[in-house]
């Protein structure tokens, strides 16, 4: 079930019901953790629909530094895709999203590192901005400040979130926050969830609170264990999926700051309407409506309802009552069955275009409901309209667009500074994501009474196997620019030709120049051919240049920009699309810019099998060295196919994710026998389901706690005449500078004897490890498992990770 496929989210009796219950709680919790999927996804819904308090997840970042199971997306692109999958779960629990404006920089071992990296002040700021607006009354961390967190992001995430809690109630912290509605807010209590996993713990601790969540909602059909997997599988790009959990299941707390608490989480708050409405009339209200609620009939609650909003309208502005007088509203228009949607089948725009916009009205209901007015950017109508029951109205209307900001997430707007985002705007801190491109504002009246509301406009259009679908609408630049490889490879000073593409995205033709910005070091080899196409507004610009330095590795970054001759504005984005089934559509802008490389290396070997892993983009960078990349699959994985490859390459994650390379080990160990070399890029653990992982020819066993986490840590080269580090290629200390994220990530712990070990690395003080990467001759050829981070240094342009590769592709056969 996808989140976002519906522009109209109509819902049953049932959770109309609930939400009505809800209506009567006045409490609410804000979960603190570092990362996507972090949060714990069986409570937020316990507390959302059973204890029904208001309830919201602040993850400290995106997550733009873990592993991507289901694609090629790495950094900024899979923090979009996390954030997404992120919001996907919490309209499967009913909480709210929540972030801070820190990068996720990788993995970090303490949170002395994590708190260094990060710009601790700003972060903190942002926890701080967050609960001043939120205002719950418990805060709630996953994890504890120390080292049982796991790593330092983690520990970080409660260090912080502790002293957000103790800051956000002083008015003489981040005073410059007042000045945008919000004052000095002091939580109650701050509480450990403390861990258990495995489910199989029953007894709390004497300092420890037991909860028992495993309870079943008949409303919904499911208990929270059930909600909870099904919110979790949404982490899709973790590999999160999870069984449906039934059976009883505890979950505990420890106290950490604030009010201390025995039993109950809410035992020292007025959770009731009497917390802003001292006569109780609501409360009263509210029990008579839930009473007598008709399951078959929602419609009759309208009336009821409007005179409860009647009601929370007079009462004097605060958090709750703004919150509960948006709740009963759209309960309202639920119960009354509204359907009122505008749409467009225009996916993008640019400025100064027009735009056609289709208005859909009904109501499947015999509730009295006059559409007095709608508003979409400058078209303003008054309508006046009675709407007859089960009526559909529609019509449509084209409107010029002017002064709309491309659709770049805000936190994507600047540069980031020291692995935390650039966000200006302090009203945007904490958003989960931009406001929709369009909204439609319309206002009905029931009972005499006017209701304002707001709903995002989509492009909507069908799809003949997935039906009707919803996706967000893009604003797009004037002109686009952007280079055909991410990676441009100069080869041993060779001159390099390359593909720079713009395109104009308004129907006005227009007249511009092209810049392109290069290091010194490089010259034009030819100029620059110009192909214009005008039937899709495409502009190619062949060019070739040449590097002027002999026997010399370097990368450089490079950058175009089209300059719009009539404005002299320049052009210098490309859009990028991130597309999966889970999530909406993702659209960003990326700089015209790519990596000019020139790599003074030698490549032995030509034909190259590939295994494709979890997502990364060594396949291509082997092609843009110049081999000849093929790709395998289960369906030509035998030993005649794969006798044709000097060397099989197996993509990150590979052996995570299809049994047929465990069940048919033997196959790959037949094309090392015969004089193959098979290099194995790093798996997360050594299971695949429920079955061990069988690869190359010995037993060796990888950890995820045995990783380098400073991608500037001292490699040492302890077989310094390894054929891996000379031949075709010296490996030097040079070609371990500048590497991006990490050494190396799920190192190898336990070994055969016969595995050769020639890097060693340490950080932190902690025992010298050469589990990096590890190379068994076997009989003719080689196996190789590579935990060095080369699924990251590769697409970043470094060097020396090109060069050992190439060096692992080329390790000399053996005689049997």
């Amino acid at each position: 079930l996808t989140s976002f496929g519906q522009n109209y989210n109509s819902q049953s009796s049932n959770e109309i019901f609930l939400k009505i219950k809800k209506l009567k709680v006045l409490g609410s919790i804000l979960y603190i953790a570092a990362h996507p999927d972090d949060e714990n996804n069986t409570l937020l819904p316990y507390f959302a629909k059973e204890k029904l308090y208001r309830m919201g997840y602040l993850s400290l970042t995106r997550g733009e530094g873990g592993q991507n199971l289901i694609g090629p997306e790495q950094g900024i692109e899979l923090g979009l895709i996390r954030t997404q999958e992120l919001l996907a779960a919490r309209k499967m629990d009913w909480s709210e999203q929540y972030f801070t404006r820190a990068y996720e920089f990788g993995y970090s071992k303490t949170f002395t590192e994590t708190l260094k990296i990060w710009d601790r002040k700003k972060v903190l700021s942002d926890i701080v901005w967050v609960i001043r607006k939120y205002q719950p009354d418990i805060i709630i961390t996953r994890f504890p400040p120390d080292r049982r967190a796991g790593h330092g992001h983690h520990s970080a995430s409660a260090i912080l979130a502790f002293e957000a809690f103790k800051l956000a109630a002083d008015s003489a912290a981040f005073p410059e926050q007042f000045a945008y509605n919000v004052k000095p807010w002091k939580t109650k209590s701050i509480l450990w969830n403390s861990y258990n996993f495995t489910g199989n713990k029953t007894k709390a601790d004497s300092n420890e609170i037991k909860i028992d969540i495993s309870t079943f909602n008949p409303l919904l059909g499911k208990s929270y264990g059930e909600i909870g997997a099904e919110a979790r599988t949404m982490h899709k790009s973790q590999g999160e999926g999870r069984p449906r959990r039934r059976g009883i299941f505890n979950e505990y707390f420890i106290h950490v700051g604030g009010e201390s608490i025995k039993s109950d989480l809410m035992e020292n708050i007025n959770t009731s309407w009497t917390r802003i409405d001292s006569s109780g009339n609501i409360n009263n209200q509210l029990e008579k409506i839930i009473k007598e609620f008709n399951f078959q009939r929602p419609d009759l609650s309208v009336n009821d309802l409007v005179q409860i909003y009647q009601q929370i309208k007079i009462l004097p502005k605060s958090n709750w009552r703004n919150l509960k007088l948006n709740e009963v509203q759209e309960i309202i228009e639920q119960c009354a069955s509204v359907f009122i949607e505008s749409s467009t089948n225009q996916e993008s725009i640019i400025n100064n275009d027009s735009l056609q916009f289709i208005f859909n009205f009904t109501k499947r209901s015999n509730v009295p409901i006059l559409l007095k007015k709608i508003n979409v950017e400058n078209f303003d109508s008054n309508i006046n309209l009675v709407l007859q029951p089960n009526i559909l109205y529609d019509f449509s209307k084209r409107i010029l667009l002017q002064n709309k900001t491309i659709s770049q997430p805000y936190w994507l707007l600047k540069p980031m500074q020291h692995d935390v985002f650039d966000v200006q705007d302090q009203t945007l801190i904490g958003k989960a994501e931009n406001d929709p491109t369009f909204m439609l504002n319309y206002t009905i009246q029931i009972g005499g009474v006017d209701f304002d509301f707001k709903k995002p406009i989509y492009y909507k259009y069908v799809d003949l196997v997935k039906g009707e679908l919803y996706q967000p609408i893009v604003i797009l630049p004037k002109f686009e620019i952007k280079y055909e490889k991410e990676n441009i490879i100069a080869l041993n000073k060779k001159p390099v030709n390359y593909l720079i593409t713009s395109f104009e995205n308004t129907k006005q033709k227009s007249t511009y120049n092209f810049e392109e910005y290069k290091n010194k070091n490089w010259k034009k080899n030819t100029p620059i051919q110009k192909v214009v196409d005008s039937t899709y507004s495409l502009t190619n610009y062949l060019n070739s240049t040449q590097f002027l330095q002999d026997n010399i590795d370097e990368s450089n970054k490079i950058n175009a920009v089209v300059i719009d001759k009539a404005t002299n504005i320049k052009y210098n984005l490309n859009r990028k699309l991130i597309q999966y089934d889970h999530i909406p559509n993702i659209t960003y802008f990326s700089p015209a810019e790519a990596n000019l490389m020139n790599l003074n290396i030698k490549l032995v070997g030509k034909k190259i099998g590939y295994i494709d892993g979890a997502g990364d983009k060594i396949f291509t960078e082997l092609q843009n060295l110049g081999y000849e990349v093929t790709k395998i699959d289960q369906s030509n994985f035998n030993n005649e196919y794969l006798s044709q490859f000097d060397a099989i390459v197996i993509g990150i994650r590979a052996y995570n994710i299809y049994e047929y390379l465990t069940k048919n080990n033997a196959v790959l160990n037949n094309y090392i026998a015969n004089g193959g070399n098979v290099l194995m890029q790093y798996i997360k653990n050594n299971q695949i389901g429920n079955k061990n992982i069988e690869a190359g020819p010995y037993p060796f066993k990888v950890s995820s706690g045995s990783r380098i986490t400073d991608e500037n840590i001292k490699v040492h080269i302890v077989l310094p005449n390894h054929p891996a580090l000379n031949y075709p290629n010296k490996i030097t200390d040079k070609d371990f500078e500048n590497w991006v994220q990490e050494r190396s990530t799920y190192q190898v712990e336990t070994l055969n004897p016969i595995f050769e070990t020639p890097l060693e690395m340490s950080e932190n003080d902690e025992k010298p490890t050469r589990g990096s990467l590890i190379i068994a001759p076997y009989k003719k050829g080689n196996f190789v498992y590579i935990s060095l981070s080369l699924f990251r240094q590769i697409p970043a342009g470094n060097y020396g990770a090109f060069k050992l590769l190439a060096n692992l592709i080329a390790l000399p056969k053996h005689n049997d």
